[in-house]
């Protein structure tokens, strides 16, 4: 998990003099971005607090030092919300075991009333898959047992898919774009959710387990998966091209609906191949369970 001093470096080495207007009188530099001196003049605050509060050795940051740091950093809003939750955490906070995630029952009958022509997926605040419908497990994991999101221990991760199964990665044209998401959403999750042993494992898995994961997540990248766009060569119904749109979850702030809707006439027919193929998967199930009573 990643701690308050950590990010502020991160971000502070991506801040060049230039950018705000430093001048450096053509002095060499040691460091990438801003010294710790530089910014925490311009933040108004003292040298050694600063690199203090950098070192974990300070008193919890007001939110006014706070704002000030996000200010000069040029952090948007949700890496300033990042930065908050950091800055909230115990210097070392204990990992403890996460309550078990269900999925809502309002979000289970929203599921329902999308029926099957607009593929979805019920997401918990890891990326475990909570819930589908058959259109939105055929888009997204035609090759994972549709039923495995039933039971807590054998629910699909999309971000181990992501990163660990190349069934997954393969599918996805635009992996790259996606998996920088992904990982900047973990990052966020992960400053909301600093005692979550599941998660802490999670991101230690994929940091051992891919080496892709461990360079996008050393960027210090943050930010929140809301929308975008989805390029895949399915291994089904070929190429398909659908916007995801993320719809939070009052009862529920930590699950996300995902939708998924077609960008082009060709990906409009090829969801309802899915869509129609997934029927008759279901109908075939539904026909084997009544032959065995």
């Amino acid at each position: 998990m990643e701690s308050l001093g950590t990010f502020l470096k991160s971000r502070r080495d991506r801040v060049t003099p230039a950018e705000i207007g430093l001048r450096t009188y053509g002095t060499s530099r040691r460091v990438p971005g801003l010294r710790r001196e530089e910014l925490a003049q311009l933040a108004g605050v003292s040298a050694g607090y600063y690199t203090r509060l950098e070192q974990g050795q300070a008193d919890a940051a007001s939110e006014q030092v706070l704002d000030a740091l996000a200010r000069v950093l040029r952090l948007d809003q949700v890496e300033t919300v990042h930065l908050h939750n950091l800055a909230r955490q115990s210097v070392k906070p204990g990992l403890c075991e996460p309550p078990r995630e269900d999925p809502h029952p309002r979000v289970l009958t929203l599921l329902d009333s999308l029926g099957e022509a607009t593929p979805a997926v019920v997401l918990g605040r890891r990326g475990d898959v909570l819930a589908w419908n058959r259109t939105g497990h055929a888009l997204v994991a035609e090759h994972v047992p549709y039923e495995a999101p039933r039971h807590p221990q054998s629910r699909p991760s999309v971000p181990r898919m992501f990163f660990l199964d190349p069934h997954t990665r393969d599918m996805y044209r635009n992996w790259p774009e996606l998996a920088r998401v992904h990982v900047a959403y973990l990052r966020l999750t992960a400053g909301r959710y600093p005692t979550d042993s599941r998660l802490a494992g999670l991101i230690g898995e994929l940091a051992m387990g891919s080496a892709d994961f461990a360079t996008m997540w050393a960027t210090g990248d943050v930010s929140d998966c809301t929308v975008g766009v989805m390029d895949l060569q399915h291994p089904t119904v070929g190429a398909v091209n659908v916007d995801y749109q993320v719809w939070l979850q009052p009862d529920s702030p930590d699950h996300r609906v995902e939708i998924y809707t077609p960008n082009d006439p060709a990906s409009a027919d090829a969801l309802r191949v899915l869509n129609q193929q997934s029927g008759r998967a279901a109908a075939a199930e539904s026909t084997a369970r009544t032959g065995q009573r």
